[in-house]
């Protein structure tokens, strides 16, 4: 039941991202798009990571967009994962986290090379839509696009509720670490 769910989920994020993949431009996409989330406290250390996000990028208009199933993530701890789904993300009502933005500065796709970029867009997290401009870097390689970020996300910036109990528990910004590889699709 859960495959099915996630499998019709999975489905209508490549739907989402159709038009872009629709481009007559070199188009590069990724379906195994690695996401860590990370945040400490003095009591504990949340941790998780996902590794089915998906992501396309439209070389000659320079737009990448994201797209990550929340329930996705897996934890160390199940209860922990049960409480981050259930009680803070609300992953049933708020399944998809995305990213939609445009990489500066230009950069020429048929060439190998490292370049820091910054990505300025908008970032989906529970339903609620933010501005954002995330620096990152972009490694090219045979024709492989690879994307490295990290970046701070604050609960209280996409009305995530943490209860005044649980401060000790859970840091009031979450930190994401995104990584992946995109190839060019013919």
């Amino acid at each position: 039941m859960n495959l099915l769910k996630n499998t019709k989920l999975l489905f209508v994020a490549l739907l989402s991202l159709s038009p872009l993949l629709q481009a007559k431009a070199q188009t590069f996409a990724g379906k195994q798009i690695k996401f860590n989330i990370f945040s400490s406290t003095p009591i504990e250390d949340i941790k998780a990571v996902s590794y089915t996000g998906v992501a396309v990028l439209v070389a000659q208009k320079q737009e990448l967009s994201m797209q990550l199933m929340i329930k996705s993530f897996e934890f160390d701890k199940k209860l922990m994962q049960e409480h981050f789904n259930e009680n803070y993300m609300e992953s049933d009502k708020y399944p998809l986290a995305k990213f939609k933005g445009i990489i500066e500065p230009k950069i020429d796709w048929t060439k190998d090379g490292e370049y820091n970029v910054t990505a300025k867009g908008t970032l989906l997290v529970h339903g609620v839509s933010q501005g954002r401009t995330i620096n990152g870097k972009i490694t090219i390689k045979n024709k492989i696009v690879s994307l490295d970020a990290t970046f701070n996300v604050a609960c209280a910036a996409h009305q995530i509720k943490i209860p005044s109990l649980m401060f000790t528990k859970i840091a009031e910004t979450i930190q994401v670490k995104v990584q992946g590889n995109l190839n060019p699709l013919n």
